[in-house]
């Protein structure tokens, strides 16, 4: 599951939940910031998920092998 459909379906999981968030925040004068909070939550809870999945689909280093002996190198 490690493509690209992941972040598709990772972002309608999000969305769903911050949908249920959004409508069942307790009832008050604090509803705003219960909401606000909610969203904001799941939305930075996304962005990291998403760029470590993506961090590691695509590695901006790659592995080099130069410091083994000689004699184990084929």
């Amino acid at each position: 599951m490690a493509n690209g459909w992941s972040v598709i379906i990772g972002l309608a999981v999000c969305a769903i939940i911050a949908g249920a968030g959004y409508v069942f925040a307790p009832k008050g004068e604090n509803q705003t910031i219960w909401r606000s909070s909610i969203l904001l939550t799941v939305a930075c809870t996304y962005i990291m998920w998403a760029l470590t999945l993506l961090a590691q689909l695509n590695p901006l280093v790659a592995p080099s092998a130069s410091n083994f002996r000689k004699e184990y190198i084929e």
